[in-house]
Parts: C-alpha cells; structure tokens; sequence
C-alpha cells in the first residue's frame, strides 16, 4: 500500500461512510461534508504531513458549491485532493487559515469572485474587485450589465 493509499484509509476509518473516496489520474482524494473539514484538515496536517495548502477554489453546480482543496505534503511529496458540497442559498465554510496561512487569500479570491463566506477568516473581504461591486462573477447566477 502506496503511503498515500495509507492516508486515504486512515481518513476513511475516521469518518467511515460519511466520506466518497475520489480518484483521477491527477490526484486521489475525498469528499467529505462541510462540517468535518477543519478537523480533517488538521488530522492530515498533524498526522500525516500534509503541510501546504497549494490551492482552493470552488464550482458552482447551480445546486450546490463544491469546494476543491489541494493539498501537498512537500517533505514526503505527496497530494491530495478534498472536496466539500456548500450550500448554495447559505454559503459558508469553515476558515482554513489556522491551518495553513495559505489559504489566506485563497479564501478571500472564493469570497470575492463566488460569494462564499469563510467563517473563522481573519479578514475576509474583497481582493480582486473593488470593496463597492455588487455580487460574485464567477456564479452561474451572475448578471452581466451592459
């Protein structure tokens, strides 16, 4: 067993059947519920290394937001994938940036341009588009003015 297969089990042995083991040619990774990630993330952090959060971004499923972390374990050269469902009419997500300050601005770019709150984050507010604009462009429900 790959030590990224060991990681993969050992995260499926701590939530069992409230996780969906992915895997692409890119990356293997899970899906977890929303609830759970701040306490995933410092599990794969503490237990097993993984100490970058390389990127976060987010999809709009017109249903759903779907939350896409990669993270990296640099010494051990490793990644993994979590994704998370948020609600689409109450979007919010527990704040990374106690875990890995990377997601600092990573978090603010998801706010900014999907209109995902991250409770927990030390400032969250506009980074890309100025403080006045009014809604996020990368939602499917974005109504361009011209």
């Amino acid at each position: 067993m790959s030590s990224q297969q060991a990681v993969i089990e050992d995260i499926s042995n701590t939530w069992g059947n409230q996780i969906e083991v992915l895997e692409d040619e890119f990356f293997a990774g899970v899906k977890v519920p929303l609830q759970i990630l701040p306490e995933l993330f410092r599990k794969i952090r503490d237990e097993h290394g993984f100490n970058y959060l390389a990127n976060l971004t987010a999809v709009d499923h017109q249903d759903r937001f779907e939350l896409v972390y990669h993270i990296y374990s640099i010494p051990d050269n490793r990644k993994l994938m979590v994704k998370a469902d948020v609600d689409h009419d109450a979007p919010s997500a527990p704040s990374a940036v106690s875990i890995w300050p990377t997601a600092d601005w990573q978090e603010r770019e998801v706010f900014d341009l999907m209109g995902i709150r991250f409770e927990g984050h030390p400032n969250l507010k506009r980074i890309l588009l100025p403080d006045e604009f009014e809604g996020h462009p990368l939602r499917k429900d974005f109504q361009m003015k011209g």
